[in-house]
Order: structure tokens, then sequence, then C-alpha cells
């Protein structure tokens, strides 16, 4: 039963229901009108979202114009390896099997000059000692009738796919021909099987072979000839970055530390070097991709042939070692228990003195990879680092005597006049609690010196191995130490001199 009510000027329907309630009806007009909204909006999130897409994607390239021109490179392969098809004389040349040039060309031809090597000679390869080997274990159990032949067949392709699949589990193995078993497999089972159907088995094998290796070229070409990226290159370039990275984010953490500015008030670009270690911390995989590829490049550029790759791996593990002790040094920021600002204050100096002297160490390695030339100031700047460090040890052990030595629990000690304005009285275990934080921040300075000096060593073994050439430009005195220590001054200047 409808029942009309007016409410606010406007009829409203209600009609009752069976079990006791009303329901109200709707004019088609508010229907239509909700339908239309809703159907608006939807439609306005959707061209949202795919021009936020499209946008994202132009960034992208915009950052890295070399992966739009790997587009290009992509296209133009699979549109000249298609004349395979377009053209007669050479589809005939081939056979119904021009298909296999275009999958190569798909699968095979990746970004750098690397992995498009590493891609092709492993399917090429593969597919020739697969099919040879199928072909002659075709002919082998072919001799012994057809009563034994499945079975020898059979048995093949079970002993083959077996070994080949437990060496993927070889990390020698899995690293440099992971595609090519898992090539092996597929042909061989596909020659092996297809052959005790197919009359013509050595034809189809032939065909197969050559439009794997037209295609297996056809990569290799595009990718070399047209703006080649090289893996080497791509490496030896992200190796720079990670240590100039370290060295804005160590120097900008401490700076940090001892202004106590919050994330959100730090300039956009500036936090952004800052946060830097971050991409240290997440560039292992990378890393090690690269020097697989890079071992398959031929010399190019400044890198020779048998270029040592694998040195960039310690030299990336010993910055990731520098960029999980800033980690710590930012969770030390971050903390809730900070030491007060005149404990701070007491050891502020010799720490930026100190974040200064491991940067510009960790600049200089840089520089030193990017030149390939050895550095004449590396051993001095480490000394500097390393007396900084002593520096700052001392500094904090010049600390009022009642933060270096508390009493028991009970009793209470007089604070120094100037750790302590009001003259007040405080447990000796409260004094711990408060030079806590210091000493934690000092124990990670220290620990990144260390690790600095590991990357020293790696990158001083690199400029072996490669034969840096030697540069024997003497720089101007800087980053004097201001203590006063006259000693420690003569020393650098003679060894400058």
């Amino acid at each position: 039963m409808a029942n009309r009510e007016e409410k606010s000027g406007e009829l409203e329907w209600r009609i009752q229901m069976p079990d006791g309630k009303s329901k109200v009806l709707e004019p088609e007009s508010h229907l239509l009108q909700r339908t239309c909204s809703s159907l608006k909006s939807f439609a306005v999130g959707f061209v949202t979202k795919i021009w936020m897409f499209l946008v994202k994607s132009w960034n992208i390239g915009v950052d890295d114009p070399k992966k739009f021109v790997h587009c290009v490179k992509v296209g133009l392969a699979l549109s000249v390896v298609s004349l395979f098809y377009y053209m007669r004389p050479l589809y005939d040349g081939v056979g119904g099997n021009a298909m296999w040039a275009v999958m190569t060309v798909v699968v095979a031809l990746e970004y750098t000059v690397g992995a498009t090597l590493c891609k092709c000679i492993n399917r090429a390869m593969a597919t020739a000692v697969a099919g040879s080997l199928g072909i002659g274990i075709h002919w082998v159990a072919s001799q012994t009738g057809e009563k034994f032949e499945p079975i020898i067949i059979g048995t093949s392709v079970f002993i083959f796919a077996a070994a080949t699949t437990f060496s993927r589990f070889i990390p020698a193995v899995k690293a440099r021909f992971d595609y090519g078993a898992l090539i092996f497999i597929l042909t061989f089972s596909l020659v092996s099987v297809s052959g005790y159907r197919v009359d013509k088995l050595w034809t189809l094998a032939h065909q197969r072979v050559s439009t794997i290796a037209i295609g297996t070229s056809l990569c290799v070409l595009v990718s070399m000839l047209f703006c080649p990226v090289w893996a080497g290159y791509q490496l030896h370039q992200q190796t720079i970055r990670n240590l100039e990275n370290l060295a804005n984010s160590l120097k900008g953490h401490v700076a940090k530390y001892f202004t106590n500015e919050e994330a959100s008030t730090i300039h956009g670009e500036i936090n952004k070097k800052i946060q830097g270690y971050k991409c240290v911390l997440n560039s292992k995989q990378s890393e090690e991709s690269m020097v697989n590829f890079a071992k398959w490049e031929p010399a190019h550029g400044k890198f020779s042939f048998g270029y040592p790759w694998k040195q960039y791996l310690k030299i990336g593990a010993a910055a990731r070692k520098c960029a999980y002790c800033i980690d710590n040094i930012n969770s030390c920021i971050n903390s809730e228990m900070q030491a007060p600002e005149y404990l701070k204050k007491h050891i502020e100096e010799e720490c930026m003195r100190l974040s200064s002297y491991s940067s510009e160490v960790l600049k200089e390695l840089a520089i030193t990879i990017k030149t390939m030339k050895t550095s004449s100031e590396i051993e001095l700047l480490v000394g500097d680092m390393n007396f900084a460090v002593q520096e700052l040890h001392n500094a904090l052990k010049a600390l009022p005597s009642h933060f270096t030595q508390p009493q028991s629990p009970p009793q209470t000690v007089d604070d120094h006049p100037d750790a302590d304005p009001e003259g007040l009285k405080r447990p000796a275990y409260a004094s711990i609690i408060e030079i806590l934080p210091l000493a934690a921040l000092v124990t990670l300075l220290t620990e990144t010196v260390v690790r600095t000096e590991e990357t020293v060593d790696a990158v001083n073994e690199l400029a072996s191995l490669a034969e840096f050439q030697s540069n024997n430009h003497k720089k101007s005195i800087q980053n004097q130490p201001t203590d006063g220590n006259q000693d420690h001054q003569s020393m650098k200047i003679l060894q400058r001199i």
C-alpha cells in the first residue's frame, strides 16, 4: 500500500513492505541524476588515472632518454625480422619457422649490450648443442627398432632434463648460463619428442637453428650499433653515484643531528641528498646483475677486455656497510632519547670535522673511479680522518668527570657549572642516561671511519688491477685542524712538500 506524505514542501511516496517497514519511492528523475553523477565521477577518475600514468611514464623517459631509444630499437628489430614473413623469398628460405626469429628478438633484445649478448649467446649455443644432441639420440634410438625407440627417447629426455635442471641450482651456472640451460631443456625436448613423428627431422632442426641465428645476430647488431647502453659503464657510473651519495648523506646527517631540524622543515632537494644512502642499501642486486652482464661485453671506451668488474662488488659491499652506519645515525636522530644540548655542543665541532673528513675521502674515491687515475691526496685525507677520530675520542673523554665516573645510584654529584646552569644536583645514573646517546653517535662515527677505510682499500685494489693512471697533481692545503696542534700541522705540511 502506497502512502503520500508531504515533507519540506515536496511530496514523498512510501510503500508498505510485508515485514511492516516502509520504503521511500524515489522519482525517476532523482535516480537518473544519481546515475549520471556516478558515471561522471567514474569517467573523471578513470581519465585522471590515465593522465597520471602518462605523466609518470613521460617523466621516466625524460629522466633517462635511453629508455625511449631502447623502445625504438625493439620496434626496429621486430620490423626488420618481420620481413621474413612479408617477403616470399625469405619466407621460403626458412620455411614455416620464421616465427622463431621473431620470438628470439622479443626475448633476447635487452636494455644493455651485456644482457643482450648474454641471452643471445646462451640461446644460440643451447639451441645448437641441444639440437645436435637430440638428432644424435634420435638416430641411435631409430637403430634399435620401433619397440625400444620411444623408451630410449623418453629416458634420454628424463636424464638430460633432470641433469640440466639440477645445474641451474649451481651458483656459477645460474649466474651466467641459467637462460641457456632453460633453452637447452626446451630445444632438446622439442627435437627429441617431435622427431618420433617427424620424418625430416634434420630439415626441421636446421631451419630452427637458422632462424634463431638470424634473430640473435639481429639483436646483437641493433644493440651494439644503435646508441649502445653498456652494462659496464652503467655499473661504473652507479658506483660513483653511490660514493657521492654516501658523502652527502654522512655530512648531512651529522649536521642534522646537531641542528635538530625536523625532516619537514628541510628543503626537498637537500633532504633528497641526505637520504641518498638508501639507494646504496638497495644496490646489491643491480650490481650483481650488471657485473654478470659486463663480463659478456667486449672492450669499449676506457674498459679493456678482461677488466676486473668483479672488484666493483667488493666496493659495493664496503659502501653498503657505510650506508648501514649512516642508517643507524639516522635512527639516533629520530630516537626519543636525546642528549642535552649543552652536551652536544661539547663534541659538535669534532663530530662535524670528522664527518667532513670522511665525506672528503668518499668524494675523492668517487673522483678516482671517475677519472680512472690514482689519487695523490687519499692517504693524507685518510690521515686527517683518523686524526679526527682521535680528537673526537679525546673530546668525549674530556666531558665533566661526573659524566664519565658515575657514583652509585643513591649518591648525588655536583654538576659542572657550565653543564648545569641552575646548579642542581642529579643522581649519577641520570648522567649516564644523558651521555649514552652521545656515546652511541661516537661509536657509529668511528665504525663509519673503519668502513670507509675498507672502501679505500677496495678502490685501491681496483686501481691496481685495472692499472689506473698515476695522478701526480697536488692539491692546495685544505681542512687544516683548528685545535692548534702544531705537530700535526707540521707533519701535514711536510707530507705535502
